[in-house]
């Protein structure tokens, strides 16, 4: 029998610190990189953005892909190719940790356009407030000192 799936997840992860060093200027180039991560590990990326300390992933995973392991994936590449590259200087690494979150393909549009808007969004709500609300929005208890 064939396995069908269908889990949409929205990943959230910061830089070091949340130190804003991902300038808008190479960001875009960023992305297409973290894309081909996605593509590589046959997952369908729904909408990718973040701004200058963290970035948004909107995915659905192919079966055999693992969350954990597809994040550390990403993540480990991209920081290799940053470092590498010289891609945005100030950039140590990626801070520990992630969010994942589900969603209903009914939530997936809000979503894509919430993820798209990210610079605008930011403007008004700090990236720990944000992610203090997906967390409660979720029902996952957490330890503030931990989001630090």
């Amino acid at each position: 029998m064939a396995t069908y799936t269908q889990i949409i997840y929205h990943i959230v992860f910061a830089t070091k610190d949340r130190e804003p060093v991902l300038s808008a200027d190479r960001r875009r180039d960023l992305f297409a990189y973290m894309w081909g991560v996605l593509k590589k590990n046959e997952c369908h990326l729904y909408r990718l953005n973040g701004v200058a300390d963290h970035v948004h992933i909107l995915t659905s995973l192919h079966p055999t892909v693992a969350l954990a392991d597809l994040v550390k994936d990403i993540k480990v590449a991209s920081s290799t190719w940053i470092k590498e590259g010289k891609m945005f200087p100030g950039f140590s690494h990626w801070q520990d940790g992630y969010g994942a979150f589900t969603y209903s393909k009914d939530e997936k549009d809000a979503l894509i356009e919430y993820i798209k808007n990210q610079e605008e969004h930011h403007r008004t709500e700090t990236f720990a407030d944000e992610y203090k609300r997906f967390l409660k929005e979720a029902g996952i208890e957490f330890d503030e000192r931990h989001l630090e």
